[in-house]
């Protein structure tokens, strides 16, 4: 009866041991976990706090950075402008020289266009009253032989005509070049030409290898009249500072030549 007594206590105590730790333990445990609470706010409130100082220095620094970049920026824009200003200052400067430049090239062109026309006027009074009185003879006006580069020549001759028809015909055009024994027949480009007035014969040609010429001889044919002109091969003065190769001398002169009429024998 005793023992049962003993081993019904000893539960008792047990089980009252037990209802006394249970509570005790969860006040521990809500200790521990209001203690880690307490300890992570703490901290996170010294972390943020660290982070929105190191937020705050950066963006101090940035201001600071952009006010410096800002105000050196100001300075070159400023400077780009003047420059600018003066860019288009120089361009509209040179643009109004432009005009009025241009302005007076149409204006002088405009008054070469109506002397021309007024000397294409006068030149045909004059040939309406030539043809009356009964025309202008085949002849030579001008002529000019002179040296290139790479043993070429230029030959340049006005002819001028004014039929009793008052009509534009064909001329055919010959040149010769004689030496003491040999004649050697140069290729005129165009071989024909209009004449009503005045013809220009222009052109180029390469001297044969080894032909030395004393003359040349002009031959024009045109409307049943046939003229001859033989000319000194020394028809002008040597020619200054010659180009050294024929691609640098521009297109033969059109201008009319004012000399070397020749002589006919």
């Amino acid at each position: 009866m005793s023992t049962e007594i003993s081993k019904s206590t000893a539960k008792n105590v047990k089980r009252s041991s037990q209802a006394v730790m249970s509570p005790l333990i969860l006040v521990l445990f809500a200790s521990a976990v209001l203690l880690t609470g307490v300890i992570a706010t703490a901290f996170g409130h010294k972390f943020g706090y660290y982070r929105g100082y190191q937020a705050s220095q950066n963006d101090t620094k940035l201001k600071g950075d952009a006010q410096q970049l800002t105000a050196e920026d100001i300075k070159k824009l400023k400077q780009n402008v003047q420059t600018l200003t003066s860019q288009l200052n120089t361009a509209k400067q040179e643009r109004d020289i432009s005009l009025n430049n241009l302005g007076q090239m149409r204006q002088d062109i405009q008054e070469l266009e109506i002397k021309n026309l007024q000397l294409i006027q006068l030149n045909e009074v004059y040939a309406d009253r030539v043809v009356e009185q009964g025309g202008l003879p085949l002849q030579v006006i001008g002529a000019m032989m002179e040296p290139l580069p790479e043993n070429a020549f230029e030959y340049r001759f006005d002819v001028a005509m004014l039929a009793k028809d008052g009509n534009q015909h064909r001329l055919k055009p010959t040149l010769t070049l004689l030496d003491e024994d040999n004649l050697v027949d140069v290729p005129l480009e165009p071989s024909t030409y209009d004449i009503k007035g005045v013809a220009r014969i222009r052109g180029r040609f390469v001297m044969p290898k080894g032909f030395r010429p004393k003359q040349a001889k002009l031959t024009l044919e045109s409307n049943g009249q046939e003229v001859e002109q033989i000319y000194n091969w020394q028809l002008s003065s040597p020619v200054e500072k010659m180009p050294l190769s024929l691609s640098e001398v521009p297109e033969t002169d059109q201008r009319p030549v004012k000399e070397g009429k020749g002589n006919t024998e």
